[in-house]
């Protein structure tokens, strides 16, 4: 890029590389890269959905059609591609479900932007327009949206069927249902009216290879993967009392380095019994406890193994904190840092069940049969570990979703449904909007109607003839009917039973209106090259050439 005087010498402002886009060529760029992403992801959309086999850099494979799973690990280069891989991870984290959707959705309201650009209508009046149009499609979402009973299971488990329908484990999807709302309903709390879910830290899923997938279960309790620290310790205790410690039961050495002088032999023998007077001291303060089991986050020595095992007491060391935690939540202990701060109130005794399992070669402690435990452990088996990590990222979606209806109560059609009631409700409203803005308006409506349309065409139907009979029922204002992800038909959504949370279909709408506002503002793509890398390419600087 040049700047001319007259007479003068061109003045280079910026690099001539050609590494940049500016007015409509960076924006149909930014379209294009978005549709390309889409396209990789497109067939994932449904219950017909395909699998993609994505081979990660370390040479392991990863099998799911999860969106967001798919989108984290292929790498792009375009600045527009990568914003929206970030959509999809926004929204796994926020919703756990509609990670596919919300990238199908943004690509096509792009790509129907495409024609008011080329009308040369302007990004902002278009912009504009999208905002409209999502303000008008989160008020359908909320008519068309009913309320849902939190308690009823029935409506629960139809529910989570709608997230799980779509993936690898549909196959064992009543199982699967019950595991994620059982997990949910166990770590949900309500402290003074507010209710937390926090399947993160206090619902582990531990993942055993082997088995049948039948076998998963949640766990009144929590597992881990430890085995007690001498063989000679009890294995099975019913109704055992628990202590958790976060402190070594070893003999406390100083922090920094110490010298001891020591002139007389006997003295030496004296030190060497002081350090074992004071393991004994900590172990029989622990002892009147009378507790069967202590799990410790940090090491116990042997002399400690010995006193504890004298006593007839468990003990298990270097548990990790996140699991101390979620035993303290489920036994009802409180984890204590210093012994001396021992109190009766700390002891946890609401577990049923103590007891160590050899599954495939590995030894498992189970702390079973809790009275109202407020963690849980998810134990997955199956035949191998890709099968199993796909489970794992199937269940972490019908937990989300479980977790977003606990706050949220309320469901909208599935089946591309919503999506149509939106589309038909904007085109309606496009009617009576004068000026541009009415062209943009349509696009977003279009766009909606690309939801039933992939599933459709996943399904292997006609997408033309159905669109036609799915558009003719919602313009007679049946709100409910929707496509049959199985058969490529249409299907009323109620008799169906296909319902999904009203919080992820408003949180797909909005990311992906934001996402396609945010690509149309952009209208210079320039790539700052490093310095090094442009006198490799070109010689010498382009100021030097301008002085010359």
């Amino acid at each position: 890029m040049a700047g001319m005087g007259p007479g003068q010498t061109p003045v280079f402002v910026m690099n001539t590389a050609p590494e940049r886009q500016s007015g409509r060529k960076a924006q149909l760029s930014n379209i294009t890269a978005a549709k390309t992403v889409a396209d990789i992801i497109r067939t994932c959309l449904g219950p017909k959905a395909m699998l993609k086999m994505v081979l990660d850099p370390m040479g392991g494979i990863l099998m799911t059609n999860d969106g967001n799973a798919i989108l984290r690990e292929v790498d792009v280069a375009h600045p527009a591609a990568k914003n929206m891989i970030e959509l999809s991870r926004t929204q796994d984290e926020e919703c756990g479900d509609g990670t596919t959707s919300v990238i199908i959705l943004a690509a096509e309201i792009l790509a129907q932007s495409i024609g008011p650009l080329e009308r040369s209508i302007h990004p902002v009046v278009i912009i504009s327009a999208f905002n409209k149009a999502l303000k008008e499609a989160l008020a359908i979402i909320d008519q068309i949206s009913i309320p849902i009973d939190v308690k009823s299971d029935e409506d629960m488990l139809s529910l989570i069927k709608s997230s799980i329908g779509t993936k690898f484990t549909v196959r064992w999807s009543d199982l699967m249902c019950k595991l994620a709302l059982q997990a949910v309903r166990t770590v949900t709390q309500e402290d003074a009216g507010a209710k937390t879910v926090d399947i993160k830290r206090y619902a582990r899923v531990e993942k055993v290879p082997g088995g049948e997938i039948e076998q998963s279960k949640v766990l009144s309790g929590v597992m881990l993967n430890k085995d007690v620290t001498h063989p000679k310790m009890r294995r099975r205790i019913e109704k055992p009392r628990i202590i958790l410690l976060d402190c070594p039961l070893e003999y406390k050495k100083g922090e920094s380095q110490t010298n001891i002088e020591i002139s007389k032999e006997a003295d030496w023998n004296r030190v060497l019994e002081i350090e074992e007077e004071q393991v004994k001291a900590m172990c029989e303060k622990l002892i009147e406890f009378k507790p069967d089991l202590i799990f410790t986050e940090k090491g116990v020595s042997d002399l400690a193994q010995h006193y504890l095992l004298k006593a007839n007491v468990t003990a298990l060391r270097r548990v990790r904190k996140s699991d101390n935690n979620r035993i303290a939540r489920a036994v009802g202990a409180t984890i204590v840092n210093r012994i001396e701060d021992l109190r009766e109130s700390d002891v946890g005794t609401k577990c049923g069940l103590f007891n160590i399992e050899k599954i495939g070669d590995e030894y498992f402690t189970f702390l079973t049969e809790c009275i109202a435990p407020k963690a849980c452990t998810i134990l997955l088996r199956g035949p191998s570990k890709d099968i199993l990590n796909e489970i794992d990222r199937n269940l972490a979606d019908a937990m989300a979703v479980a977790r977003n209806v606990v706050f949220n109560p309320r469901l909208a059609p599935g089946g591309g449904a919503t999506e149509m009631a939106i589309a038909v409700g904007l085109h309606a409203k496009a009617r009576s909007i004068t000026g541009v803005e009415g062209w943009p308006f349509r696009a977003v409506a279009d766009a909606m109607e690309v939801i039933p349309r992939t599933l459709v065409q996943n399904a292997g139907g006609n997408a033309i003839r159905v669109l036609t009979e799915l558009r003719a029922k919602h313009a007679n204002g049946e709100h409910s009917w929707g496509i049959n992800g199985d058969t490529g038909k249409i299907a009323d959504m109620k008799k169906y039973g296909l319902y999904e949370s009203a919080s992820v279909k408003v949180q797909i709408l909005k990311t992906a209106v934001e996402a396609a506002r945010m690509l149309l503002r952009v209208d210079d793509v320039v790539s700052a090259v490093r310095k090094e890398k442009q006198q490799q390419e070109q010689g010498p600087p382009p100021e030097e050439m301008a002085e010359g």
